[in-house]
């Protein structure tokens, strides 16, 4: 009597899948069983009437093919029916019309049934792995991750994680002084996962405001207790930064908090950043003094809100102008994008002096010129006669079009 064949264990044998691509044992045996099921299909044009049974225990799997029961030489298609005689050493009761239940050893398909089998399971199981790698990183969006540095190419480098994920950083979602070298760890944000046609592509940034933002709470115990809240940041890569914080607790400084002994807790956060400088800000809902505050080190005479539309109009001494604005105006950039207001800044007119607000003088300068003077502090008309020439540069206006605005403005105070 010819030895029953043993039923066959895909399972063990792609064990090395499960090892690799860390695939729990249920999903590895529902794999198993659709990627039977599509080979089936292949070789028997359907496996409708194929019972694939998966032994989760043992990791095994027996095939039964489901055969109408047809008189001897009546056998028209093989795969749907079988005679009577045959059936009958599967069955020994069957009758005619019954369906009997003959098992399928995969083996004696040969090597191409096994090769397409594995085929099937590999390209199954790198869809599930492309899955799961989504799945992962769109769960981990605004959270901060350490890859090894694997590769640095012109436009972005790559990443690799603890756990073998690849990690793109782009060259504009990395501080500009940024240099980075084969196998240096680096400190990233997960800013989005694209995914075009089922090739998830994981996108980590330095200069998104988020990065500042979890850094803050990895090295200030009392914003990842929840004690100090960050309202707001805003930031320039590289150059500059401003954060407000506020604490919901009285008896916690959220700015001497966050900034530590003689800067201890900020420093290493100034060092993460490539020395880029970080004003941190107590948070108020008063947006005037929330201004004032985001306007820092310059101090304020006063300001008009326009709550509207948004807007503000910030009066300071004279010598308190360039730090407002700052250099190549940052502080003024960094203030609008915290607070949400526009900002205006002008120079504060004195009791008894004459002066006149650019903004009087639109119907004969064009608008985007009074603008551009406005950004490097010259609000007034006597700001800009008794600027200096380097400040006149700043405004980066044509030697005829400053010329011509000189000329309007002194003929105004003439008449």
């Amino acid at each position: 009597m010819a030895k029953k064949a043993e039923p066959v264990n895909m399972a063990e044998r792609f064990t090395e899948f499960k090892e690799l691509k860390n695939i729990d044992k249920t999903t590895m045996i529902s794999v198993l069983e659709e990627s039977f099921r599509n080979v089936l299909a292949k070789m028997f044009g359907s496996d409708d009437n194929f019972d694939v049974i998966m032994n989760p225990d043992k990791g095994d799997c027996e095939i039964y093919q489901n055969l109408e029961v047809v008189p001897d030489g009546e056998v028209d298609n093989k795969d749907r029916q079988i005679g009577l005689s045959e059936a009958k050493e599967i069955d020994p009761e069957c009758e005619i019309g019954e369906d009997v239940s003959k098992q399928i050893f995969f083996e004696k398909f040969g090597r191409r049934a096994i090769l397409n089998l594995r085929q099937t399971l590999q390209s199954k199981i790198l869809d599930l792995q492309k899955e799961a790698v989504s799945k992962k990183f769109e769960q981990l969006v605004g959270e901060v991750i350490t890859g090894e540095v694997h590769q640095v190419w012109k436009r972005e480098a790559l990443l690799i994680d603890e756990e073998q994920n690849e990690l793109i950083m782009p060259k504009d979602e990395q501080i500009p002084s940024d240099s980075f070298h084969k196998g240096d760890m680096v400190r990233a944000v997960v800013k989005r996962v694209d995914n075009l046609n089922n090739n998830p592509k994981v996108i980590v940034s330095r200069t998104d405001e988020s990065f500042l933002r979890r850094l803050f709470e990895q090295e200030v115990p009392e914003i990842h207790d929840g004690l100090i809240t960050i309202r707001a940041v805003a930031r320039i890569p590289g150059e500059r930064a401003k954060i407000a914080v506020e604490s919901y607790d009285d008896r916690i400084d959220p700015v001497g908090a966050c900034v530590g002994i003689k800067g201890s807790r900020i420093h290493g956060i100034v060092r993460e950043l490539r020395n880029e400088n970080i004003d941190v800000i107590s948070y108020t809902a008063n947006p005037s003094l929330f201004i004032q505050r985001a306007l820092s080190p310059a101090s304020i005479s006063s300001i008009r809100l326009n709550e509207d539309e948004k807007k503000a109009e910030v009066f300071l001494h004279p010598e308190e102008v360039s730090l407002a604005i700052g250099k190549g105006g940052l502080n003024i950039r960094l203030a609008t994008m915290l607070t949400g207001y526009t900002i205006d800044v002008y120079r504060d007119i004195e009791e008894g002096e004459e002066d006149i607000y650019l903004d009087e003088f639109r119907d004969e300068i064009d608008g985007w010129v009074i603008e551009q003077l406005k950004n490097v502090g010259l609000g007034t008309a006597k700001a800009v006669l008794n600027a200096s020439p380097e400040k006149l540069e700043q405004a980066d206006l044509e030697d005829d079009t400053l010329q011509q605005v000189l000329d309007i403005i002194r003929a105004e105070f003439e008449d």
